[in-house]
């Protein structure tokens, strides 16, 4: 799938331009939303909304790890510097992640996506799988299973800053880093709302997230037509989401991949438009867009 097959220079140059009014209203709206979770939370504390709240903090954890995906392809702001900092202090720390890791993993992703040598293919290659063997990875996200091994990495990587190796004291200060802010937040929001507020950011981190996250990678890569075709269109997947899902699998434009993966250099808050236009030029004419996530997972649960 050629660049210039579909799309003018003129128009590649349009798409791939970087806009910081744009990348400020996405970063605001995405913390405005988050903080709206925990007052409304924090001013209706009952079973019903803490449950509520958990599941949707869900999806705005999902929405800044979009946007740490996008400084670390720096595509959201126009200042590189801009984007290390974002992309770090104000959302990749917060998922107890590291931009500049992230960032070099996720370029392998790109460079071999539709090829055996994809580093992200363990997450996605076993689809179709049973809904047996779904259900347990349901289970294992829910009940806080695949968060905790998470977590215990974290710690157990920054507790390394006191080894006698500097290697290792050197390689532990991303992770410290990560707690560190972590600790900051869960202070902001205990002086904001209550005390406990960061509880609330912690569970929904390791259950609910952990579930999204697995239901956005599933989206994007698993049971595609054809998995080792390096054209995006058959190794990779958009979903139109319904309105209440862009709350949960799709915030920030995060569910047009195959867009992505088209176009790396593309900023998220350009690729509906660019989706549009490719659908209008016949680039989708014999590839699968689904709508909707329950119609993805029809599709990857055998």
């Amino acid at each position: 799938m050629e660049r210039t097959q579909y799309l003018s220079k003129d128009e590649i140059a349009r798409f791939t331009s970087k806009s910081n009014w744009l990348a400020w209203r996405t970063l605001l709206l995405s913390w405005l939303s988050l903080l709206a979770v925990f007052w409304a939370v924090d001013t209706w504390t009952n079973p019903v909304t803490i449950l509520l709240g958990i599941v949707l903090l869900a999806g705005r954890q999902l929405g800044l790890a979009v946007i740490m995906h996008e400084c670390g392809h720096n595509t959201f702001f126009k200042q590189r510097w801009l984007n290390q900092f974002v992309g770090q202090y104000l959302a990749a720390n917060l998922n107890f992640a590291d931009l500049n890791n992230y960032a070099r993993g996720h370029t392998g992703h790109h460079q071999k996506a539709g090829t055996p040598e994809d580093p992200d293919l363990s997450n996605y290659q076993a689809y179709p799988v049973s809904r047996a063997s779904f259900k347990r990875k349901v289970m294992r996200d829910l009940t806080g299973q695949t968060g905790y091994k998470l977590l215990r990495f974290v710690v157990s990587r920054a507790a390394k800053l006191f080894s006698a190796d500097p290697e290792q004291r050197r390689a532990a200060r991303p992770f410290v880093q990560q707690l560190l802010v972590s600790a900051v937040f869960a202070v902001l929001l205990g002086l904001l709302f209550s005390p406990w507020a960061y509880l609330l950011w912690l569970t929904a981190f390791m259950t609910s997230h952990m579930l999204v996250v697995r239901i956005r990678q599933v989206a994007e890569h698993a049971a595609v037509p054809a998995q080792f075709d390096p054209d995006a269109r058959m190794n990779t997947r958009t979903t139109i989401p319904r309105l209440w899902e862009r709350l949960l699998f799709a915030p920030n434009y995060v569910n047009y991949h195959l867009e992505h993966h088209f176009m790396a250099s593309v900023p998220c808050y350009r690729l509906k438009p660019l989706h549009q236009l490719l659908a209008q030029r016949g680039a989708y004419n014999e590839t699968p867009i689904f709508h909707g996530y329950g119609e993805v997972l029809r599709h990857a649960i055998a």
